[in-house]
């Protein structure tokens, strides 16, 4: 019979001790905060354990908190989560680290932990700009070759830095700077007084 939520988060506590910065359960889930330095380590430490056996990487991504509460957060700007399951066990626990450096995001990479890492890091890398240490192959997955910047950045700008075209003239590809003028978007109200009345004949 799997652990309940708060069994499980106690068993951590046991195990992972001093390295868990922050913990909770809220909805029925149990999230767990570590330093970026101790990433690879808990997560190692989590696979092995037989009292864990965290075997299966669920999902790996980055999130960027600039605009989290309205700006009003403190701490790092950069976060890895882990989604990690123990098929064994039939239980689950959500991982975060938040990177220490925000011009230069890094943590160490997992890959050697839970092969299925490799991809997942290499979109958080390209889509946050997050450098993985000691992964294989770090290069973007998503955006072409020659893009510029990490589109799920907060302040990324919504129309982008490059745009691309084809050029029958010189029957290639060119990239240049966007040439789209900003723009908010306000969608037309209806205002008609009986708008969607069905008693109307």
């Amino acid at each position: 019979m799997p652990l309940t939520p708060e069994a499980l988060y106690e068993r951590l506590q046991e195990s992972l001790d001093d390295k868990i910065v922050a913990g909770k359960v809220a909805l029925g889930e149990v999230t767990l905060e570590v330093k970026a330095e101790d990433w690879h380590g808990v997560c190692t430490q989590l696979r092995d354990e037989s009292g864990l056996a965290f075997d299966t990487l669920i999902d790996l991504s980055g999130v960027d908190y600039s605009a989290y509460k309205d700006g009003t957060r403190e701490g790092g700007r950069f976060a890895v989560v882990a989604h990690l399951q123990s098929v064994a066990k039939n239980h689950r626990v959500r991982v975060r680290a938040f990177c220490d450096d925000d011009e230069l995001p890094l943590v160490a990479s997992v890959v050697d932990v839970w092969a299925v890492a490799n991809w997942y890091e290499r979109e958080a890398f390209d889509l946050y700009g997050i450098v993985f240490d000691g992964h294989p192959d770090l290069r973007r997955i998503l955006t072409d070759y020659g893009f510029i910047g990490h589109p799920f950045r907060k302040d990324f700008p919504l129309s982008g830095n490059v745009e691309m075209r084809y050029d029958p003239e010189l029957k290639r590809v060119l990239y240049q700077p966007v040439s789209i003028d900003p723009r908010e978007v306000t969608p037309r109200i209806l205002r008609e007084d009986n708008y969607g009345d069905s008693g109307r004949g």
